[in-house]
Order: C-alpha cells, then sequence, then structure tokens
C-alpha cells in the first residue's frame, strides 16, 4: 500500500519545477554564504574583497529573482490566492481571542519570555487555520444535478458533487451552502421563492484527484422557475475559529411544475366530467356492434326489449367504439375584471393551475387524446404521454393576465366543434359563448 502512494506521488511529481527549486535554493545559499563572507572581510578590513563578496551575492539573488522565480511562480497553480472568501468568527473563536488578549496583557505588564513564546504560538495557530482553511476550500469545482420533471410540493433526489482537482491535498469537513451573488444581496425587494438549495451538504472529506457525491432531497413548494445564483463552500477546518465561506458562481435554474395528485377538487370534479365526457362520446358516434345478455350490474339504459321479448332473456346492445377518447383541455388566464381581493385571486388562480395540471395528467394516465390550449399557447391532437410535459412547463410559468375588452379566448375555441372541451375559466356564466355549451363542460375558477 505505501510503495503504491509513493510509486502514484513520484508518477504526479513536477520534475522540472523541483530542479527548479533545487537550483534557486543552491543559490540562494551561495548568495548567503558570500554575504556573510563579505561581512567579516568589511571587519577585517579587506574592503576589496567585502565589495567584491557583496556584489556577488547580489548578482545571484538577482539572477534567481528574474530567472528561476517566475518559472517557479507559473507552475505553481496560485488561483487559490483570488478566491473571495468571507470569515465569520465562530463562539469558539470568540473564546480563542479572548484567551490571546488576556496572554498578550500578562506579557506586555510581566516581560516574561514564556508568555510572549505562548502568545506567539496562540498568534501562529490563527495565521495556520486561515492558510489551511483557504488550502481546504480551494481547487474544489462543484456540480448540483437535477432531475429533468419536478413537482412542486414532491420530494426529489437532486445529486451534489464535488471535484478536487489538486495534485496532492485532499479537503476535509466542507459544506456546500445556498449563497447570493453581491448584487442580489443589494436589492431591496424580498426574493418570490426561495433558492434551489434549502440546506448545506455536508462532505467529511473530498480525496485529491477525486469527486465524491452525495444525494439530497429537495422540496419545492410552489410551481415556477427557480433560480440559484450561486453556491458556497464553507468550513471551520482545521479549528473551528473562524467559519470561512467561497462563493461559487453558478447559473442553475430549476423549472417546477404544479402539483399533479388528486385534491378534493379533482375528486369532487372528475365524476362530473367524465359523466359529461362519456355522454358527449356515446351520443356522438358509436355504431352497434352485438346483441348479447344481460350481465349483472349493466345500465338498464343499454338493455333491448325487442331482443329481449324475442328470446325471453334480458338483452343489451354491444357498441363498438369508432375512435379513442379524445377531449380538448382549455385554460382561460385572463382574469374577471371585477375581482377585487387580490390575494384571494391568486390564491383560486393557482388552485385553478393544479386542477389543469392535475387533469392532464389524468388523461395522460388512461392514454387519451389530449389537445390543449391557452391564450399564446397550443397543442396538437395527439397522445396525451406526447404532450403532457409541454402543457406542465406551460402551466409552471402560467400568470393571470389583464382581460382584453376587444377579443375573447373562449370565442377561439368555436373553430373545434367535433371535441369535448373542458375548459378552466375565471369569466362569469353570462359572458360564455352559446355555442360552447353544448360541447364543453366549464370550470369556474371564482367556484373552485
Amino acid at each position: 500500500m505505501n510503495y503504491e502512494i509513493l510509486a502514484r506521488w513520484r508518477h504526479g511529481l513536477d520534475r522540472p519545477g523541483w530542479r527548479s527549486f533545487a537550483i534557486a535554493m543552491v543559490a540562494l545559499a551561495a548568495a548567503l554564504f558570500l554575504a556573510l563572507y563579505s561581512g567579516a572581510a568589511a571587519e577585517e578590513g579587506n574592503l576589496l574583497v567585502a565589495g567584491i563578496s557583496a556584489l556577488a551575492a547580489l548578482a545571484l539573488a538577482g539572477w534567481v529573482a528574474l530567472t528561476i522565480v517566475p518559472v517557479l511562480a507559473r507552475r505553481t497553480p496560485l488561483r487559490w490566492l483570488s478566491y473571495q472568501i468571507d470569515y465569520k468568527l465562530t463562539r469558539e473563536g470568540m473564546v480563542y481571542l479572548g484567551g490571546i488578549f488576556v496572554v498578550a496583557l500578562a506579557a506586555l505588564n510581566t516581560g516574561n519570555n514564556l508568555l510572549f513564546m505562548i502568545l506567539g504560538c496562540l498568534l501562529g495557530g490563527v495565521l495556520i487555520s486561515g492558510l489551511l482553511s483557504r488550502l481546504v476550500l480551494s481547487g474544489i469545482d462543484v456540480r448540483l444535478e437535477l432531475p429533468e420533471h419536478i413537482f412542486a410540493g414532491r420530494p426529489v433526489m437532486a445529486i451534489a458533487e464535488l471535484h478536487n482537482t489538486k495534485q496532492t491535498m485532499p479537503s476535509f469537513s466542507v459544506s456546500l451552502v445556498s449563497e447570493e451573488k453581491p448584487q442580489a444581496k443589494k436589492r431591496t425587494t424580498a426574493k418570490t421563492t426561495p433558492n434551489i438549495l434549502a440546506r448545506p451538504i455536508y462532505f467529511p472529506h473530498v480525496p485529491h484527484q477525486q469527486t465524491v457525491r452525495q444525494n439530497v432531497e429537495l422540496t419545492f413548494p410552489r410551481r415556477g422557475v427557480y433560480r440559484q445564483d450561486a453556491l458556497g463552500l464553507r468550513t471551520k477546518f482545521p479549528f473551528g475559529f473562524l467559519q470561512k465561506t467561497r462563493r461559487v458562481d453558478s447559473e442553475i435554474e430549476a423549472l417546477v411544475y404544479p402539483p399533479v395528485q388528486p385534491t378534493e377538487e379533482f375528486y369532487e370534479i372528475l365524476p362530473l366530467v367524465s359523466g359529461e365526457l362519456e355522454s358527449y362520446q356515446r351520443g356522438r358516434g358509436h355504431d352497434l356492434y352485438a346483441i348479447r345478455d344481460y350481465r349483472f350490474n349493466e345500465s338498464a339504459r343499454h338493455v333491448d326489449w325487442k331482443a329481449s321479448a324475442r328470446t325471453g332473456t334480458l338483452q343489451v346492445r354491444e357498441y363498438a367504439r369508432e375512435d379513442e377518447r379524445r377531449v380538448m383541455l382549455a385554460f382561460d388566464p385572463y382574469t374577471d375584471s371585477r375581482e377585487e381581493n387580490f390575494r384571494q385571486a391568486a390564491e383560486r388562480f393557482e388552485r385553478a393551475v393544479a386542477l389543469c395540471a392535475g387533469l392532464a395528467w389524468h388523461f395522460y394516465e388512461i392514454n387519451s387524446v389530449l389537445e390543449f390550449r391557452s391564450a399564446g399557447f397550443a397543442t396538437p391532437r395527439v397522445t396525451a404521454g406526447e404532450i403532457v410535459y409541454d402543457v406542465l412547463r406551460y402551466l409552471a410559468r402560467v400568470a393571470p393576465l389583464k382581460p382584453q375588452p376587444d377579443r375573447s379566448f373562449l370565442d377561439s375555441l368555436s373553430d373545434a366543434p367535433d371535441i369535448f372541451k373542458i375548459v378552466l375559466t375565471s369569466q362569469p356564466r353570462g359572458s360564455i359563448p352559446t355555442h360552447l355549451w353544448s360541447s364543453s363542460y366549464f370550470l369556474f375558477v371564482p367556484s373552485l
């Protein structure tokens, strides 16, 4: 095991860099020796030798600074020096600084060398803590992977990923947290939706040149677009005196669909909708397929009384369905201008959006042929599975619109008289076009 670690270390070793470093150390050691020799020669009165030695020491130091230092700087990953890190003093750090203050007062009052040594060690601990924490937060790439389809109120599993790009140093005790960009913090208006990442994700160890993943459960309370402008890498390593946070810009966006789980309104409306749909389709075209014996619990309206009288037993008509079940789902986003309570109107609009999404999902589950229409958006009449996510994406972003006196969304539905329509609208009953009543089932938003 130790041999494998040593071999991996030797394989990743920067040999030209270490060679340049060794040459620089030898040259600086020679310059130091010449500087000391120059001082000794000056004390003996040999000024010429002292001057030559001093000039040679300066030349060696200058040569190292102009030739070797730039090479080493180019080979050294100094990107971590440019990271913007926010510091926050913890409770433990306050206690530690209080101890430093007490020791400093005691050392100044007594002049005790031991107290000055202890004070230096305490201050060195603060310096080491800041340096190690900056190294821990450097060289880490962040990725937050979200599922393709997200529904409001339903928990989803996301993947948080940290990749440590450092060659030799691992990272310890790092948390992935939600952050905001500086310009976002200066805004006075509150955000309408929370961030995508609601709670920290803790990574105890991120090995060098490796990727660590964690599953995290996320729940989005409402539909809409969620954005995460920035993420933060946070740590208290190594001593917990300071909480350090490195902000990482991100452009993560999540589109959250309305909830599709059945609600009380859905269970109340679905039998009525299904009954109207069955009645409409039954009246518009099923041919007689056969006459057969009556079965228990079948409806009496399909009984063929003439055939029953002729055979002496109950006979029922069996029909052949000409088409698949077809339906148009129409959502009218224009609000009623007489609405006065904005908050209640907004809540009813959200219930209408959720009900529309639930109906679309229901027709998807029963494999219906579905067409969807709304203001500025329409889908073709195809199998519901082909368009259901397009409908949900539209409903995730839809917002109430002000009514337009010169045109009505409901009038645009008259070009499809051959399909049964389920219409969700905020318009009053008296404004519904007469020709739509015979082929539509209306759900009025104010009554939801």
